[in-house]
Order: C-alpha cells, then structure tokens, then sequence
C-alpha cells in the first residue's frame, strides 16, 4: 500500500514528523559502552593483579592471553 491511496484528502494528513534525538540518547551511546570498557579493565587489575598477586604489566602482555586461550580452549 502506498501513502497517495489512504481514503483521505491530501489536507488532513499530517506530515511525517522525525524523531528529535536528545542529548542524553547521545550520551548514552558513549556512556555504556566507556563504562563497560571500564568494568572489564577494573576487572582485570582486581582478578589479575589483586587477587593473583601479579605484576600489572603482565596483563597487557599477549602471552598471558595467549595461555589463557590455550587453557580454555585445549583439546
């Protein structure tokens, strides 16, 4: 169906009103995702380095990440 065969006269349709995107949709867009990145790398400092009693450094190294990968996912 298509708009020009709606029964009503071309004077009583309203025109196509768009959506106005507000500044706290626009925040939460990189809000979430910045507070997600945040929650994982707090993680890591608190899991790795709190709680194993690692060096800090030894989280960003691809090694470590590596050998994870090889634990979960061995054969």
């Amino acid at each position: 169906m298509s708009r020009e065969n709606n029964n009503q006269p071309e004077e009583e349709q309203q025109p196509v009103r768009r959506r106005r995107i507000s500044a706290w949709t626009i925040i939460q867009w990189f809000l979430i995702p910045l507070l997600l990145v945040a929650a994982l790398g707090g993680g890591l400092v608190v899991g790795y380095v709190i709680l194993g009693k690692r060096e800090f450094s030894d989280v960003l190294a691809w090694s470590t990440w590596k050998h994870v990968y090889d634990l979960v996912f061995a054969p």
